[in-house]
């Protein structure tokens, strides 16, 4: 099993990436192979609709997104995670799902995906239901914890003191983990799930 985590931070040792490193603790644990690419502060533009994903299989824009996208291409399962700002998730990190989902062509279906938000106090909740439209739009099982997907500390290193949060975080693992396997075994026994196919169809014609 493979996972790709992607960090929305900006601070290389902030409260993003004390959360994502009790997951990857389970991770290891569980002989998951993981890797964490930090995205939140690059300088990434987002999608300007030209199309020509369309026809190279890969974004205009040469950057951490056609990096990512090989990673996100082998892995089982993606982990998201992102500070708050605004009640929603870091520009960057946003920018960057936009563009990698849009502009790889491989098919999704039932790659695993997890989404963390983590805040001082609010906005937890509508940035999880954000992220987590990424997977639900490609076909990807949503792994849940026993909660929200929440951790809350505002300074570096104040996220320690969220015991319950961290807690989630070991368990989010290790039920993704589990559901990775769950789906490897049905692949292997059942095969894929069919999927039927047919015109788009537009509110206004």
């Amino acid at each position: 099993m493979k996972v790709l985590l992607i960090n929305g931070s900006p601070r290389a040792k902030g409260n993003t990436t004390l959360a994502l490193s009790q997951m990857e603790k389970a991770f290891e644990s569980e002989g998951v192979e993981f890797e964490e690419v930090r995205v939140g502060s690059m300088a990434v533009r987002g999608c300007i609709a030209c199309g020509h994903c369309s026809t190279a299989g890969s974004c205009v824009f040469d950057d951490v997104v056609n990096e990512l996208a090989p990673k996100f291409e082998a892995a089982d399962g993606l982990v998201v995670a992102t500070p708050v700002y605004y009640g929603s998730a870091n520009a960057t990190l946003v920018a960057v799902l936009d563009r990698l989902f849009y502009s790889t062509n491989f098919d999704k279906t039932m790659k695993v995906g997890a989404a963390v938000a983590i805040a001082r106090r609010g906005g937890t909740e509508a940035t999880f239901d954000e992220l987590n439209k990424y997977f639900t739009i490609s076909g990807m099982p949503v792994t849940s914890g026993y909660y929200w997907n929440n951790v809350f500390g505002r300074k570096p290193g104040e996220a320690e003191g969220d015991e319950e949060g961290l807690r989630n975080m070991r368990n989010l693992a290790r039920n993704m983990t589990f559901l990775m396997r769950s789906i490897a075994l049905g692949r292997e026994t059942y095969g894929m799930p069919e999927r039927e196919t047919g015109p788009m169809t537009n509110f206004i014609r």
